[in-house]
Protein backbone atom coordinates (compact mmCIF):
# COMPACT_ATOMS: atom_id res chain seq x y z
CA UNK A 1 0.00 0.00 0.00
CA UNK A 2 3.38 2.38 -0.26
CA UNK A 3 2.05 5.68 -2.05
CA UNK A 4 -2.10 4.86 -1.84
CA UNK A 5 -2.51 4.26 1.83
CA UNK A 6 -1.78 7.95 3.01
CA UNK A 7 -4.23 10.36 4.95
CA UNK A 8 -6.61 11.80 2.13
CA UNK A 9 -7.01 7.88 1.17
CA UNK A 10 -7.36 6.30 4.57
CA UNK A 11 -10.47 9.40 5.11
CA UNK A 12 -12.21 8.57 2.26
CA UNK A 13 -11.92 4.82 3.35
CA UNK A 14 -13.19 5.54 6.73
CA UNK A 15 -16.27 7.50 5.30
CA UNK A 16 -17.11 4.52 3.42
CA UNK A 17 -17.18 1.96 6.30
CA UNK A 18 -13.87 0.78 7.05
CA UNK A 19 -13.67 -0.26 10.29
CA UNK A 20 -9.59 0.30 11.49
CA UNK A 21 -7.15 2.06 8.75
CA UNK A 22 -3.13 1.46 8.47
CA UNK A 23 -0.36 3.47 7.42
CA UNK A 24 1.94 2.55 4.77
CA UNK A 25 4.75 0.48 5.72
CA UNK A 26 7.35 2.51 7.36
CA UNK A 27 11.08 1.65 7.49
CA UNK A 28 12.27 1.27 11.12
CA UNK A 29 15.59 2.30 10.44
CA UNK A 30 14.22 5.74 8.64
CA UNK A 31 12.31 6.68 11.46
CA UNK A 32 15.15 6.08 13.90
CA UNK A 33 17.39 8.29 11.60
CA UNK A 34 15.09 10.99 11.40
CA UNK A 35 14.23 10.90 7.52
CA UNK A 36 11.76 12.93 6.73
CA UNK A 37 9.94 11.30 4.02
CA UNK A 38 9.41 7.95 5.99
CA UNK A 39 8.27 10.60 9.16
CA UNK A 40 5.56 12.02 6.57
CA UNK A 41 4.57 8.77 6.28
CA UNK A 42 3.49 8.62 10.08
CA UNK A 43 1.33 11.85 10.10
CA UNK A 44 -2.49 10.83 10.22
CA UNK A 45 -5.11 12.99 11.34
CA UNK A 46 -7.91 12.35 13.79
CA UNK A 47 -10.90 11.66 11.60
CA UNK A 48 -8.82 8.13 10.40
CA UNK A 49 -8.63 6.85 13.97
CA UNK A 50 -8.65 3.86 14.69
CA UNK A 51 -5.48 4.15 12.93
CA UNK A 52 -2.24 1.96 13.12
CA UNK A 53 1.35 2.47 12.19
CA UNK A 54 2.91 -0.39 10.11
CA UNK A 55 6.79 -0.67 10.73
CA UNK A 56 9.52 -3.18 9.01
CA UNK A 57 12.85 -3.99 9.61
CA UNK A 58 15.02 -6.81 10.76
CA UNK A 59 16.67 -5.43 13.47
CA UNK A 60 14.73 -5.83 16.54
CA UNK A 61 16.62 -2.69 18.49
CA UNK A 62 15.99 -0.48 15.61
CA UNK A 63 12.01 -2.23 15.50
CA UNK A 64 12.06 -1.15 19.33
CA UNK A 65 13.05 2.64 19.04
CA UNK A 66 10.80 3.22 16.33
CA UNK A 67 7.91 1.97 17.91
CA UNK A 68 8.96 4.03 21.22
CA UNK A 69 9.29 7.02 18.68
CA UNK A 70 6.10 6.28 16.93
CA UNK A 71 4.27 5.53 20.16
CA UNK A 72 5.51 9.00 22.28
CA UNK A 73 5.38 11.24 18.80
CA UNK A 74 2.30 9.79 16.78
CA UNK A 75 -0.34 8.39 19.03
CA UNK A 76 -1.35 6.01 16.25
CA UNK A 77 -4.13 3.16 17.87
CA UNK A 78 -1.56 -0.17 17.67
CA UNK A 79 1.52 -0.74 15.90
CA UNK A 80 1.61 -3.25 13.37
CA UNK A 81 4.60 -5.08 12.29
CA UNK A 82 4.68 -5.90 8.64
CA UNK A 83 6.58 -9.85 7.78
CA UNK A 84 4.18 -9.44 4.80
CA UNK A 85 5.58 -7.64 2.57
CA UNK A 86 7.17 -9.44 -0.66
CA UNK A 87 8.98 -6.45 -2.43
CA UNK A 88 12.19 -7.06 -3.51
CA UNK A 89 14.03 -3.83 -1.91
CA UNK A 90 12.56 -5.12 1.56
CA UNK A 91 13.74 -8.25 1.90
CA UNK A 92 16.92 -7.80 0.08
CA UNK A 93 17.62 -6.46 3.67
CA UNK A 94 15.63 -9.50 5.36
CA UNK A 95 12.62 -7.11 5.77
CA UNK A 96 9.32 -7.75 5.64
CA UNK A 97 8.76 -11.48 4.58
CA UNK A 98 12.29 -11.95 4.18
CA UNK A 99 12.12 -12.09 8.05
CA UNK A 100 9.95 -15.40 7.92
CA UNK A 101 13.34 -17.07 6.82
CA UNK A 102 14.30 -16.79 10.54
CA UNK A 103 11.14 -17.16 13.17
CA UNK A 104 13.66 -17.10 15.91
CA UNK A 105 14.26 -13.28 14.64
CA UNK A 106 10.67 -12.80 13.83
CA UNK A 107 9.33 -13.78 17.91
CA UNK A 108 12.82 -11.45 18.98
CA UNK A 109 11.22 -8.58 17.15
CA UNK A 110 7.69 -9.15 17.94
CA UNK A 111 9.13 -9.48 21.48
CA UNK A 112 11.18 -6.36 21.56
CA UNK A 113 8.42 -3.78 19.75
CA UNK A 114 6.13 -5.41 22.64
CA UNK A 115 8.71 -4.19 25.37
CA UNK A 116 8.90 -0.54 23.86
CA UNK A 117 4.91 0.65 23.36
CA UNK A 118 2.16 0.23 25.95
CA UNK A 119 -0.13 0.06 22.55
CA UNK A 120 -1.11 -3.19 20.68
CA UNK A 121 1.08 -4.73 18.67
CA UNK A 122 -0.48 -6.79 15.72
CA UNK A 123 1.39 -8.72 13.14
CA UNK A 124 1.14 -9.41 9.37
CA UNK A 125 2.77 -12.32 8.25
CA UNK A 126 2.36 -14.19 4.77
CA UNK A 127 2.44 -18.50 4.54
CA UNK A 128 6.27 -18.89 4.69
CA UNK A 129 8.94 -17.46 2.20
CA UNK A 130 8.80 -20.20 -0.17
CA UNK A 131 7.02 -23.72 -0.32
CA UNK A 132 9.67 -25.81 1.19
CA UNK A 133 8.79 -23.00 4.47
CA UNK A 134 5.38 -22.96 3.83
CA UNK A 135 3.98 -23.17 7.52
CA UNK A 136 1.55 -20.21 8.30
CA UNK A 137 -0.04 -22.32 11.83
CA UNK A 138 3.38 -22.53 13.14
CA UNK A 139 4.47 -19.12 12.15
CA UNK A 140 1.44 -17.81 13.51
CA UNK A 141 1.59 -19.79 17.04
CA UNK A 142 5.33 -18.16 16.76
CA UNK A 143 4.10 -14.75 16.57
CA UNK A 144 1.54 -15.17 19.08
CA UNK A 145 3.92 -16.84 21.72
CA UNK A 146 6.02 -13.64 21.03
CA UNK A 147 3.34 -11.47 21.86
CA UNK A 148 1.26 -10.90 19.16
CA UNK A 149 -2.21 -9.65 19.87
CA UNK A 150 -4.02 -9.94 16.78
CA UNK A 151 -2.61 -11.68 13.43
CA UNK A 152 -3.44 -10.85 9.81
CA UNK A 153 -2.11 -13.40 7.23
CA UNK A 154 -2.28 -12.96 3.52
CA UNK A 155 -2.17 -17.04 2.73
CA UNK A 156 0.81 -16.87 -0.20
CA UNK A 157 4.28 -17.54 0.32
CA UNK A 158 6.52 -14.44 -0.52
CA UNK A 159 7.94 -16.02 -3.82
CA UNK A 160 4.01 -16.40 -5.29
CA UNK A 161 4.09 -12.50 -5.08
CA UNK A 162 0.34 -11.95 -6.25
CA UNK A 163 0.80 -14.86 -8.42
CA UNK A 164 -2.45 -17.88 -8.16
CA UNK A 165 -5.09 -17.94 -5.53
CA UNK A 166 -4.71 -17.31 -2.12
CA UNK A 167 -5.24 -20.24 -0.13
CA UNK A 168 -8.39 -19.18 2.36
CA UNK A 169 -7.90 -23.06 3.46
CA UNK A 170 -4.73 -21.72 5.60
CA UNK A 171 -6.40 -18.78 7.21
CA UNK A 172 -9.04 -21.48 8.45
CA UNK A 173 -6.42 -23.44 10.14
CA UNK A 174 -4.77 -20.24 11.41
CA UNK A 175 -8.09 -18.89 12.97
CA UNK A 176 -8.88 -22.55 14.29
CA UNK A 177 -5.33 -22.88 15.67
CA UNK A 178 -4.50 -19.52 17.57
CA UNK A 179 -6.37 -18.14 20.88
CA UNK A 180 -5.84 -14.14 19.43
CA UNK A 181 -8.04 -12.46 17.01
CA UNK A 182 -7.03 -13.24 13.10
CA UNK A 183 -7.45 -11.23 10.34
CA UNK A 184 -7.87 -12.73 6.62
CA UNK A 185 -6.58 -11.04 3.93
CA UNK A 186 -5.63 -11.53 -0.17
CA UNK A 187 -8.11 -11.49 -3.12
CA UNK A 188 -10.73 -9.37 -1.84
CA UNK A 189 -11.83 -7.64 -5.21
CA UNK A 190 -15.73 -7.18 -4.52
CA UNK A 191 -17.91 -6.89 -1.20
CA UNK A 192 -19.13 -10.55 -1.60
CA UNK A 193 -15.45 -11.37 -1.12
CA UNK A 194 -15.58 -9.94 2.27
CA UNK A 195 -18.32 -12.56 3.64
CA UNK A 196 -16.83 -15.63 1.38
CA UNK A 197 -13.56 -15.22 3.26
CA UNK A 198 -15.46 -14.67 6.58
CA UNK A 199 -17.42 -17.71 6.08
CA UNK A 200 -15.28 -20.07 5.00
CA UNK A 201 -12.64 -19.28 7.53
CA UNK A 202 -14.13 -17.77 10.33
CA UNK A 203 -11.51 -15.05 10.94
CA UNK A 204 -12.37 -11.90 13.22
CA UNK A 205 -11.52 -9.57 10.47
CA UNK A 206 -11.14 -8.93 6.58
CA UNK A 207 -8.09 -6.80 5.40
CA UNK A 208 -9.13 -5.33 2.33
CA UNK A 209 -5.99 -3.82 0.29
CA UNK A 210 -5.75 -3.69 -3.67
CA UNK A 211 -9.39 -4.29 -4.00
CA UNK A 212 -10.08 -0.61 -2.42
CA UNK A 213 -8.09 0.96 -4.95
CA UNK A 214 -10.51 3.75 -6.70
CA UNK A 215 -13.17 1.64 -5.30
CA UNK A 216 -13.54 2.46 -1.26
CA UNK A 217 -17.67 2.17 -1.41
CA UNK A 218 -16.46 -1.87 -1.25
CA UNK A 219 -16.22 -1.16 2.36
CA UNK A 220 -19.80 -0.16 2.59
CA UNK A 221 -21.12 -2.49 0.02
CA UNK A 222 -19.60 -5.44 2.33
CA UNK A 223 -20.79 -3.89 5.51
CA UNK A 224 -24.78 -4.10 4.03
CA UNK A 225 -23.67 -7.44 3.54
CA UNK A 226 -22.57 -8.55 6.73
CA UNK A 227 -25.64 -6.53 8.05
CA UNK A 228 -28.05 -8.36 6.28
CA UNK A 229 -29.11 -5.76 3.51
CA UNK A 230 -29.50 -5.94 0.12
CA UNK A 231 -25.74 -4.03 -0.97
CA UNK A 232 -26.08 -0.72 -2.12
CA UNK A 233 -25.14 -0.85 -6.20
CA UNK A 234 -22.27 0.06 -8.02
CA UNK A 235 -21.65 3.78 -8.50
CA UNK A 236 -22.66 5.02 -12.10
CA UNK A 237 -20.28 7.27 -13.43
CA UNK A 238 -21.81 10.48 -12.14
CA UNK A 239 -21.43 9.22 -8.69
CA UNK A 240 -17.59 7.84 -9.02
CA UNK A 241 -16.51 10.79 -10.36
CA UNK A 242 -17.97 12.53 -7.78
CA UNK A 243 -16.30 10.70 -4.97
CA UNK A 244 -12.58 10.77 -7.38
CA UNK A 245 -13.18 14.76 -7.15
CA UNK A 246 -13.89 14.25 -3.18
CA UNK A 247 -10.85 12.55 -2.78
CA UNK A 248 -9.11 15.08 -4.95
CA UNK A 249 -10.61 17.72 -2.52
CA UNK A 250 -9.10 15.87 0.46
CA UNK A 251 -5.74 15.51 -0.85
CA UNK A 252 -5.35 19.00 -2.06
CA UNK A 253 -6.26 20.10 1.87
CA UNK A 254 -3.89 17.80 3.28
CA UNK A 255 -0.83 17.73 0.95
CA UNK A 256 -0.95 20.59 -0.74
CA UNK A 257 -2.22 22.10 -4.27
CA UNK A 258 0.99 21.93 -6.66
CA UNK A 259 2.68 19.18 -9.09
CA UNK A 260 4.14 16.76 -7.31
CA UNK A 261 0.20 16.39 -5.88
CA UNK A 262 -1.24 16.17 -9.13
CA UNK A 263 1.56 13.84 -10.42
CA UNK A 264 0.93 11.38 -7.42
CA UNK A 265 -2.83 11.63 -7.87
CA UNK A 266 -2.66 10.58 -11.48
CA UNK A 267 -2.80 6.30 -10.51
CA UNK A 268 -6.12 7.21 -7.78
CA UNK A 269 -7.81 8.82 -11.26
CA UNK A 270 -7.11 5.90 -13.09
CA UNK A 271 -8.07 3.34 -10.84
CA UNK A 272 -11.86 5.40 -10.37
CA UNK A 273 -12.16 5.35 -14.34
CA UNK A 274 -12.13 1.75 -14.55
CA UNK A 275 -14.72 -0.38 -16.98
CA UNK A 276 -16.38 3.29 -17.49
CA UNK A 277 -17.54 4.35 -21.27
CA UNK A 278 -14.33 5.53 -23.17
CA UNK A 279 -12.21 4.83 -20.13
CA UNK A 280 -9.36 4.09 -22.31
CA UNK A 281 -9.33 7.56 -23.73
CA UNK A 282 -10.22 9.43 -20.38
CA UNK A 283 -7.20 7.26 -18.47
CA UNK A 284 -4.80 8.71 -21.31
CA UNK A 285 -5.59 12.17 -20.17
CA UNK A 286 -5.76 12.36 -16.77
CA UNK A 287 -2.24 10.64 -16.83
CA UNK A 288 -0.81 14.15 -18.07
CA UNK A 289 -2.45 16.21 -15.79
CA UNK A 290 0.18 18.83 -13.73
CA UNK A 291 -2.33 20.62 -11.43
CA UNK A 292 -5.25 19.29 -9.47
CA UNK A 293 -7.50 22.26 -11.59
CA UNK A 294 -7.51 19.92 -14.20
CA UNK A 295 -8.58 17.16 -12.87
CA UNK A 296 -12.40 18.72 -12.76
CA UNK A 297 -12.27 20.18 -15.80
CA UNK A 298 -11.61 16.91 -17.81
CA UNK A 299 -14.25 15.28 -15.38
CA UNK A 300 -16.81 17.77 -16.50
CA UNK A 301 -16.12 17.34 -20.36
CA UNK A 302 -16.08 13.97 -20.24
CA UNK A 303 -19.56 13.72 -18.21
CA UNK A 304 -21.77 16.88 -21.00
CA UNK A 305 -22.38 14.00 -23.46
CA UNK A 306 -23.18 11.50 -20.77
CA UNK A 307 -25.92 13.67 -19.37
CA UNK A 308 -27.36 14.94 -22.59
CA UNK A 309 -28.14 11.19 -23.76
CA UNK A 310 -29.90 11.18 -19.96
Amino acid sequence: MAGVSEPPFRRLCRSFGADVVLSEFLSSEGLRRGIKSVHDGAYFTEPERPIGIQLFGADPRAMAEAAALVTDHYQPDFIDINFGCPVKKVVKRNGGSGCLKDLDLVQRIIRAVRSATWLPVTVKIRSGWDENTRDPVTIALRCQDAGAQVLTLHPRTRTQMYRGNACWDEIAAVVEALDIPVVGNGDIKVAADVVRMWRHTGCAGVMIARGSFGNPWIFQQARDLLEGRTPRPDPNASERIAVALAHAQLQRTIQGDDRRTAIEFRKHLCWYVRGLPGASELRQELQQIESMDEIETIFRRYLEPLRAVV
